[in-house]
């Protein structure tokens, strides 16, 4: 298995919404309840792109996968803090895409300064849960994040109750003021 890891486009918001849509429709890692059009779907892309970086990975020239970075926070103070999102399609799962998502995002993150990474991650309530298992917060853990806080049944979907985790990773230096972050 050959992944190319490149920067995401625009022009990529088709495949890459096809690879999140059933993440809404059918699981509660996203608390979204509606797939986004596609129109939607490509202006949210266009935007993260202003400031933050949003890589795609592709087998064989079709994307099966996709991480990016925003804002942790509007405030000033919070521009050196990210929060990540990575998507594999779900059939491409377990075959190490995330992992080349994510670091290749850790990468472009780190050469643009920022410092710390935040996940925002679902968590079931009571296990087994159909829509949502564990296997995020364990992905991050091994990926060296540690567990910060945690807001109990503060997401409702599919009639039940969904607690949330916030997680981190810390990626640079915190001596001294921060270098500028880098916008491309």
């Amino acid at each position: 298995m050959s992944i190319l890891i490149r920067p995401a486009s625009p022009a990529d918001a088709q495949a890459l919404l096809a690879i999140y849509a059933p993440y809404v429709a059918q699981t509660a890692i996203t608390f979204e309840y509606d797939v986004p059009a596609a129109a939607e779907f490509t202006a949210r892309i266009a935007a993260t792109l202003e400031k933050y970086p949003y890589l795609a990975a592709e087998q064989d020239g079709v994307p099966v996968g996709y991480a990016y970075a925003g804002a942790f926070h509007e405030r000033a103070a919070y521009d050196w803090s990210v929060e990540t999102s990575i998507y594999v399609e779900q059939h491409q799962k377990r075959k190490g895409i995330g992992r080349l998502l994510h670091n290749a995002l850790e990468q472009e993150l780190q050469r643009r300064h920022f410092l710390n990474m935040n996940a925002c991650i679902a968590c079931p309530a009571e296990e087994p849960d159909p829509y949502l298992t564990r296997d995020s917060i364990r992905f991050h853990e091994a990926l060296g994040y540690r567990m910060v806080g945690k807001f109990h049944q503060c997401g409702y979907k599919f009639g039940r109750w969904y607690h949330m985790v916030w997680m981190e990773k810390q990626i640079g230096s915190h001596d001294g003021a921060p270098l500028p972050i880098l916008r491309q």
